[in-house]
């Protein structure tokens, strides 16, 4: 019924009676036939009605609309379900990937991060038997952490503080524990246990889950509130963590130019080893951890959105994204609206006058010289400051919500893009606004998934050859554990424990892949279309379609990853002349890596015509044949020798195919993208992708 009438919630609710009992004809059976009666934030009713009483109802001058009560079924903080990874399929269903992997049980993984928060209900060990035999962790204790804090989740946890300042050690748990939050997000999105009724303020209410929740936890604390992450701490986390047992190795953690070689030592032991490839973006060349036998993720959307409507005087209605779900921060009448351009200097919001206004920020030719990630958290500190009570922030990616809990019991703080921006601020005669406590909407009407404006971007600035990144997952508004409640968090950070949890869930059903192997099942099932069948886009300035440096492979499709019919292998030891290319020991790394066994292919300098070598492994059927299915790169003709694979009984389970890439134009040019299929018809496509670079001389480059 729209906006309420009276202040008075009983008169609100005495309005709803009245309608009812003109429907019945009686105030008994109305008032049995209601179910809630909405009198806060709007008026409107839930009611017991047949078809005739509602298009009754519908006719009623009042009545906006009427519409039948709908289930929602429980959802995570919703990335897994979005992932198909649904914790209790319908029985007729087939068994997906998180039942055939038994839940991850027993799978070890090591979070190398910020620590752990053990106290979190996500950590529970209530059901789980004893720890893995084959276990050789320990649990270290120190600072409000001792041995108790350990359990049969948590089976071990370690520290690392030499190198750091007594400074910033004072600023921290000299333990495991976690004081900045980032490690328990991250171990709980990777295994952490079911908690109901998860939500923030009520929002992106669900399950709590990590994606293998029966796996078990070792944590490695080597990141430090002020210190940051020394790569010596990390180092020592892997070496510790080759020893105590793990099978997989999740790390939120990198930087630009940066890479961490030792954990060529873990992949060479079986250990799975995947990275988030960092927040640069959408500039190119920003993507790190991109060495060639770990797993790089970029960060991508789910499907669920916190619409805000904000109500101007001149009642037009439009709508924002926030986290806003406090309607005490702020009365529910209008405010005064106040327009302070970009809102990046004391001086530009004192000189609007913003106390006790709304600010809206908006400056689209600002967005040049300040990344929104960066815009935001000073328009914030700078309105509360200045003592405005809400803010409209304009940018060109609403995907900044991780910022908006510094507005947590203060006012409410909405992100808009510049078109709504541009139609409140042409609304300025006596401006006044109301924004009203943001909604939680999941399911097909959200356009996603989407690579994230902030996920950073290929080709890899040392390794132009090797393709990078990998594969894409959720990592944008991501619910989970932080100290004892849960929080939404965005970036490849978060990312990172989908693909690893993804991972466990492999080696789980797959105990004898390797991780090459692994990574190549995630990569080569990845879809590059949404649920419409669209093309999944890239946020970017402006917004494209994705390619392979978006999100390489694709976005992970775990149900898939479990049977991708054949994978590409790698013998870890090959990677030791990948090392010692890196190193400049050895000659011939050109050719060595154009054939390194990959799921991708980057041909960064074709200046004619190049040949490659691949080799696929049949793990689905005995018996099959496989064709392929080329997609060029623009400008680019591919051969591929042979064309159509055979494995038969008795035949090898490993096939070798040459692929040669001739350009058609000789140009210094940008990439270029395609992809290499092989298909049996209907069960298995194993996709892998292409960029390749037609270059006249080698020292001019273009990454576009």
């Amino acid at each position: 019924m729209g906006e309420k009438k009276h202040d008075d919630p009983s008169v609100v609710t005495a309005s709803h009676h009245d309608m009812l009992t003109s429907v019945f004809g009686s105030k008994d059976e109305a008032l049995r036939s209601i179910v809630y009666s909405y009198k806060h934030g709007f008026s409107g009713f839930a009611a017991m009605l047949t078809e005739s009483q509602a298009e009754t109802i519908a006719k009623f001058p009042e009545v906006v609309t009427v519409k039948p009560n709908i289930f929602h079924e429980t959802h995570t903080t919703r990335s897994w379900d979005f992932l198909d990874l649904h914790h209790n399929r319908q029985p007729a269903q087939q068994p997906g990937l998180l039942k055939k992997a038994k839940y991850g049980e027993d799978v070890i993984v090591g979070v190398i991060d910020t620590g752990i928060w053990p106290e979190s209900r996500s950590f529970d060990d209530n059901g789980y038997g004893p720890v893995p035999a084959r276990w050789k962790g320990k649990c270290q204790t120190g600072q409000d952490f001792n041995a108790t804090s350990c359990n049969r989740k948590i089976i071990g946890a370690r520290w690392y503080g030499l190198g750091i300042s007594d400074e910033v050690l004072n600023n921290n748990y000299k333990s495991p524990r976690d004081i900045d939050g980032h490690g328990t997000h991250v171990a709980s999105t990777v295994a952490g246990g079911e908690v109901q009724g998860v939500s923030y303020g009520g929002l992106g209410m669900g399950v709590a889950r990590g994606g293998a929740p029966r796996a078990r936890l070792s944590i490695y604390k080597v990141c430090w509130l002020g210190g940051n992450c020394p790569e010596a701490a990390v180092l020592a986390a892997i070496d510790d963590a080759i020893y105590d047992g793990v099978d997989v190795l999740s790390l939120s953690l990198g930087g630009a130019g940066q890479e961490l070689p030792g954990t060529l030592h873990a992949v060479q032991r079986g250990i799975s080893v995947v990275f988030a490839g960092m927040n640069d973006g959408p500039v190119p060349q920003t993507v790190s951890n991109t060495l060639p036998w770990v797993t790089t993720v970029a960060a991508s959307t789910i499907d669920r959105s916190f619409p805000t409507l904000i109500s101007l005087g001149n009642k037009e209605k439009l709508v924002g994204q926030s986290l806003h779900y406090n309607a005490s921060v702020i009365s529910g009448d209008f405010k005064g609206l106040v327009y302070a351009g970009s809102c990046d200097t004391e001086s530009s919001l004192a000189l609007s006058n913003v106390t006790g206004k709304i600010v809206l920020c908006y400056q689209p030719a600002a967005a040049n010289s300040m990344p929104p990630p960066q815009a935001l958290p000073i328009a914030i500190n700078l309105t509360i400051m200045a003592g405005a009570k809400g803010l409209i922030f304009a940018q060109y990616t609403t995907n900044l919500l991780d910022f908006l809990p510094l507005c947590k019991g203060v006012m409410p703080c909405v992100v808009v893009d510049f078109e709504i921006a541009h139609r409140i601020a042409s609304y300025w005669r006596n401006a006044v606004v109301k924004v009203s406590p943001a909604m939680t909407v999941v399911g097909k009407g959200v356009l996603s998934p989407r690579v994230a404006s902030f996920s950073s971007r290929g080709p890899s600035l040392l390794f132009p050859s090797i393709l990078k990144p990998d594969i894409a997952a959720p990592g944008v508004s991501i619910l989970a554990a932080e100290g004892d409640s849960y929080a939404f968090n965005s970036g490849t950070s978060m990312a990172c424990p989908h693909v690893s949890a993804v991972t466990a869930l492999l080696k789980s059903v797959h105990p004898d892949w390797s991780p090459a192997m692994i990574k190549s099942a995630i990569v080569t099932t990845a879809s590059v279309t949404d649920r419409f069948g669209m093309p999944i886009q890239a946020e970017a300035v402006p917004r494209k379609l994705a390619d392979p440096f978006d999100f390489g492979g694709g976005h992970i499709d775990p149900d898939r990853a479990v049977d991708p019919g054949l994978v590409y292998d790698v013998d870890a030891r090959e990677y030791n002349k990948f090392f010692n290319c890196t190193l400049g020991y050895v000659d011939g790394c050109e050719s060595y890596y154009l054939n390194l066994n990959l799921p991708s292919i980057a041909v960064p300098n074709l200046k004619d015509h190049v040949m490659l070598r691949r080799t696929v492994t049949n793990v689905g059927p005995v018996e099959a044949i496989y064709h392929l299915v080329v997609e060029a790169p623009a400008g680019i003709d591919v051969s591929v020798e042979p064309s159509v694979i055979n494995f038969t009984q008795s035949g090898s389970k490993m096939a070798t195919f040459m692929v040669t890439f001739t350009t058609r134009q000789r140009v210094q040019g940008g990439y270029t993208f395609g992809s290499l299929t092989w298909s049996n018809g209907s069960t298995h496509s194993v996709r892998i992708p292409i960029a390749v670079r037609t270059v006249i001389q080698d020292f001019v480059a273009d990454t576009a």
